[in-house]
């Protein structure tokens, strides 16, 4: 009898520590998780790391800050309302596997000056899942404050109308899990929210950004600063499991 105590302990044992190594997977071989690499450095972000997809015709990385020119007629739609698929913007970013922080950068859109002219914060993981927040110009008196997230291929717009002389915006992305939100700011400190959101392709490894575009026969030149990883500053909700 003590033998087979002894070995349903050993068992015991064995299945818990394999348990254990299977909560905890290890990253793929070669992976560069860029949110990780970002808290050592102490939040900051090296844009000589983060990957395109789509390459725009012209930018420039000087330092922290990173300008995109955009060409005429690129854009990320799906589907809804409108009828028709554009996924043809480029969007830079870095991959994740880390389950809960902040992005934050800083936007200057300046030079927009056609209709639909953006640039702002995005999550591309592919053609059908993706989530962006941007402010989008209109005319001379205001233009779209908004957010698009696109599930399973149909794109949710929401926006708001702001005063067309407004000619910069912060974004706050974060991540807790596969729920999303995002942030906007006038100054980079006082944060609004513009939208919270469940991404059903966004559970484990993810690609986060920025972007820019010209969805009309225009382009113009976006400046990204001020760009930078933090804890994740979207607290759980009263009630919930903490971190």
């Amino acid at each position: 009898m003590k033998k087979i105590k002894l070995f349903s302990v050993i068992g015991i044992c064995l299945l818990a520590l394999s348990c254990g190594s299977q909560k905890q997977p290890s990253s793929p071989a070669g992976f560069n998780d860029g949110v990780t690499a970002a808290f050592a450095q102490g939040g900051r972000i090296d844009l000589n790391t983060l990957q395109w997809t789509r390459e725009p015709g012209a930018y420039a990385i000087n330092g922290d800050t990173l300008t995109i020119t955009t060409a005429p007629h690129t854009d990320l739609w799906q589907r809804t309302y409108y009828h028709f698929r554009n996924d043809n913007a480029p969007v830079f970013q870095m991959e994740t596997c880390e389950p809960y922080f902040s992005f934050v950068v800083k936007t200057d859109f300046t030079q927009s000056h056609q209709r639909f002219d953006q640039c702002g914060i995005v999550m591309y993981l592919d053609s059908d899942n993706w989530l962006k927040g941007s402010v989008e110009f209109e005319n001379e008196q205001f233009q779209h404050l908004g957010s698009v997230a696109t599930n399973n291929g149909y794109s949710d717009w929401a926006t708001t109308a702001i005063p067309a002389d407004v000619k910069t915006m912060w974004y706050r992305f974060s991540r807790r899990a596969d729920d999303y939100c995002i942030e906007c700011s006038g100054d980079g400190v006082n944060f609004s929210q513009m939208r919270i959101c469940h991404m059903y392709a966004g559970a484990d490894k993810i690609r986060f950004g920025v972007y820019a575009c010209s969805p009309e026969e225009s382009s113009f030149t976006a400046v990204f600063t001020d760009m930078k990883i933090t804890e994740c500053m979207w607290k759980a909700h009263d009630g919930q499991q903490p971190d």
